[in-house]
């Protein structure tokens, strides 16, 4: 059976812009890439329960095409509970509870941006829709073992991801939070593109500078000196069933 990146398979194409196909299609015929999916399938059909469902894997990139990325948030793996990871970063779905990291996110939020309100849920699909790239930084997890697909190769995918957006887009606004994403800091030519860290907002470390920092507001003065339109990040204060 041939590796395939549901979502990455079938971009725009005949558009005269890079898609992700473009740049990254090619990762699905590397041996790194093959055994990776071939060792996530092999649990699923050994029964074991992984996070996200198989067709939610590539969701950061079925919502946020190349060529709209205007900021990346990364984050490490999956939620590990039951409903929570839909291929997101920091992002559930309708319903379910919101994670302790992202009830962080939002208290930063509302220090930092006039207007917000703290949303009852913790679905951010409207930010992906903008143009920003919600991206794990290992796709994968299986249920109740948080890190447990860390080291299959996700990592390396990913590490391309970055490297791609730094060649082929310009201006991208970078979040890295925690040590775990800022290593990924080095794919990124600061001349470039624009790099904004933090602690984690985990419970943890949150207190440690991640409140405070202000990378939302950061975030849009840097793409509006672009000349480029802000992301409404109070979007993701309407109810997603409206």
């Amino acid at each position: 059976m041939p590796a395939r990146m549901e979502g990455v398979d079938s971009q725009r194409e005949e558009t005269g812009v890079l898609t992700w196909k473009d740049v990254i299609g090619s990762e699905k015929e590397q041996a790194y890439f093959m055994d990776t999916l071939a060792t996530v399938r092999a649990e699923r059909e050994a029964g074991k329960v992984i996070y996200p469902p198989a067709t939610e894997v590539f969701n950061a990139f079925k919502l946020t095409e190349l060529d709209d990325v205007k900021v990346v948030i990364l984050g490490q793996d999956p939620y590990h509970g039951p409903d929570q990871a839909h291929g997101l970063c920091f992002s559930v779905l309708p319903g379910v509870r919101t994670p302790p990291s992202l009830v962080n996110i939002y208290k930063e939020m509302q220090r930092d941006l006039p207007g917000f309100v703290t949303p009852h849920h913790g679905f951010l699909e409207s930010w992906a829709r903008q143009g920003v790239l919600l991206l794990n930084t290992v796709l994968t997890v299986q249920a109740g073992q948080a890190h447990s697909h860390a080291h299959l190769g996700w990592e390396t995918f990913t590490d391309r991801v970055i490297e791609r957006i730094n060649a082929h887009c310009q201006g991208v606004v970078f979040l890295l939070w925690g040590a775990h994403a800022q290593k990924k800091g080095r794919f990124i030519d600061r001349s470039r593109h624009h790099v904004l860290s933090a602690p984690h907002p985990s419970p943890l470390s949150a207190h440690r500078g991640f409140i405070g920092c202000g990378h939302f507001s950061e975030a849009n003065r840097l793409l509006v000196q672009q000349g480029r339109s802000p992301i409404d990040w109070l979007s993701v204060c309407a109810d997603p069933a409206a």
